[in-house]
């Protein structure tokens, strides 16, 4: 064997001190990795390849809750962009009315409404990432006004930030969804296989055992002093 290799001695003996050359090296049984081993082998590999995959999410909620924690949303400035008369039949029902004419408009997408208005006009907060729309449908004249109003800086990031899905009839919010749930699921995993990986080596246990408890206990202490 080349001096790079080690021997099945070396493995054992480094086995033992759950390390070798630093690194930390599976039990063998048999020339085969123990069912033990090859646990936390797939513990490991599937906490760097879901950390890898969610990146841009890690670093949208990082940034977005700094900035969301220190600064807070300007006002939209709304500026007409055009108005349009609209012949059509609106259902009496504002919910479909509002998607009839998102569709009509080539609008469709998340959106939100305000109650209607005393005259019986009301408006859809369409919402798009970078840039928000304000439309409001006057029925007396049957006029369609759109506005618009460009999100930035600390907009995007609460924007970005509180961004849902579920509650909308659009496959691409339901996609979006689907990458906050598996997000918040990942959040959970690294926090359970973190625990795991501190647990396997010895060496560290003392040290992880006292943030663990300090952490807890400020956390603790925030809930009951809050």
């Amino acid at each position: 064997m080349s001096q790079c290799t080690p021997t099945i001695a070396e493995v054992i003996a480094a086995t033992a001190h759950h390390k070798y050359q630093g690194i930390f090296v599976d039990i063998l049984l048999d020339g085969k990795l123990s069912s033990h081993a090859m646990f936390s082998k797939v513990l490991r590999r599937t906490h760097m390849y879901l950390a890898l995959f969610l990146t841009p999410w890690v670093a949208m909620y990082a940034i977005s809750t700094i900035v969301m924690n220190h600064a807070r949303p300007n006002p939209l400035n709304f500026e007409k962009v055009r108005e349009v008369t609209y012949d059509g039949l609106l259902p009496d029902d504002t919910r479909l009315a509002a998607r009839q004419l998102l569709a009509t408009l080539q609008m469709e997408g998340a959106h939100n409404m305000p109650p209607r208005r005393a005259d019986g006009a009301f408006i859809i907060q369409r919402q798009s990432i970078g840039t928000n729309y304000r439309i409001t449908y006057t029925p007396t004249n049957r006029r369609v006004m759109i506005e618009k109003a460009e999100v930035t800086g600390p907009n995007l990031m609460h924007s970005l930030h509180r961004r849902r899905g579920y509650q909308h009839p659009y496959a691409l919010d339901d996609a979006w969804a689907v990458t906050v749930d598996l997000f918040i699921a990942a959040t959970l995993f690294w926090s359970l296989s973190g625990l795991w990986m501190w647990w396997e080596l010895r060496v560290t246990r003392a040290a992880g055992a006292v943030a663990l408890a300090a952490g807890a206990a400020l956390f603790a202490f925030f809930l009951v002093m809050l």
